[in-house]
């Protein structure tokens, strides 16, 4: 779990990105304005940053550079609707760590900012995921139950990799359409519904409770001792 600061004034892209991360069990601070964000960061260690390229008090690259120039190391997401070559090249010359246009995938965003926390903390990725008889190598993409193989498209592995993630949690439907098919919209009931129903058939076993379990009206909980 990190310690984030998310810097964005837009109050729909602020609650997207603040769901996306706290949804990995990142601790999340939100701020609105780059030099409260300043003062913030100077007296306050957080172990990454995204910030918006356009924000009141002063902008999002500005911050950045008075960001290094006090020595302010935290790696910084510059997150922005200027998309062009040379809005990035300019977001990473003023000191950012990276670059992502809007609008954007709430799965990208969450990658990008586990990559810049694993260079700048050697931040810990087990290449293997346990929950209960559940198993998944996440390197060569395999997984079993009870050490039996399952034979897992690329979207059930997915999928349940982000379950064994929370497993024990109940997961509301649309986060884990933002989470597993990276997109931000109402959820196709029908999509997510023909991938859970795949998944619980690979999963059962004679004799076992079902692992995934559907609570009505919030989501579906990974039930696994």
């Amino acid at each position: 779990m990190a310690h984030i600061l998310v810097v964005e004034d837009d109050a729909e892209t602020a609650a997207l990105i603040c769901a996306a991360l706290e949804a990995e069990h990142h601790r999340v601070v939100h701020l609105v304005d780059g030099r409260m964000a300043l003062d913030r960061l100077g007296s306050e260690r957080f172990d990454a940053a995204t910030v918006d390229r356009m924000l009141p008090g002063i902008d999002g690259l500005t911050l950045v550079a008075r960001m290094r120039a006090r020595q302010i190391t935290t790696p910084v997401l510059v997150i922005s609707a200027l998309g062009d070559v040379d809005e990035r090249i300019a977001g990473l010359r003023a000191g950012g760590d990276d670059y992502l246009g809007k609008p954007f995938s709430p799965a990208e965003m969450v990658t990008r900012i586990e990559v810049l926390l694993r260079r700048s903390l050697d931040y810990p990725e087990d290449s293997f995921l346990r929950a209960g008889p559940i198993a998944l190598d996440l390197v060569k993409r395999k997984a079993w139950v009870d050490g039996e193989a399952l034979d897992l498209v690329n979207k059930e592995f997915r999928l349940l990799e982000f379950l064994v993630r929370h497993a024990g949690h109940v997961v509301a439907r649309q986060v884990i359409f933002e989470q597993v098919w990276g997109l931000y919209f109402e959820a196709s009931d029908n999509l997510i519904n023909v991938h859970i129903a795949r998944l619980r058939r690979k999963l059962e076993r004679p004799g076992w409770p079902a692992m995934i379990e559907t609570i009505k009206g919030q989501g579906y909980r990974l039930a696994v001792a």
